[in-house]
């Protein structure tokens, strides 16, 4: 058997024989198995980076969540932390106006002017 090779302006013929190319289609199988199992090994790899990402994802979400939680719970103390200055602040306008106003009471007399004395 013979094969041309063309390598710039020349033309050469080389000669092979039959366990040459037993050979390379050898290694070409070895080749294609070697392709197939690298193939193989990059789609696991993916495949597990993609379980990795989706565990992180899953996690990510779970904290968020937990985060969530969190910050609305501290959110309502600190609405219920207002509202209480808020009410203590009303209560003690209220109390300062009752007491103004039984001052008031108590600086005026109890009976009229006009009444006769208690015996």
């Amino acid at each position: 058997m013979h094969l041309k090779i063309c390598t710039g302006e020349r033309t050469s013929q080389v000669k092979f024989s039959k366990v040459w190319l037993e050979e390379t289609a050898r290694k070409a199988w070895s080749e294609k198995k070697a392709r197939k199992w690298t193939l193989v090994g990059l789609a696991a790899f993916v495949a597990l980076q993609l379980y990795f990402v989706q565990e992180m994802l899953a996690a990510l979400i779970l904290f968020t969540g937990v985060f969530v939680v969190f910050a609305l719970a501290g959110l309502v103390l600190y609405l219920i932390d207002r509202a209480g200055q808020w009410g203590l602040g009303w209560a003690g306008h209220q109390a300062r106006r009752g007491l103004t106003m039984a001052e008031e009471i108590s600086k005026k007399q109890l009976r009229r002017p006009r009444s006769e004395t208690a015996q």
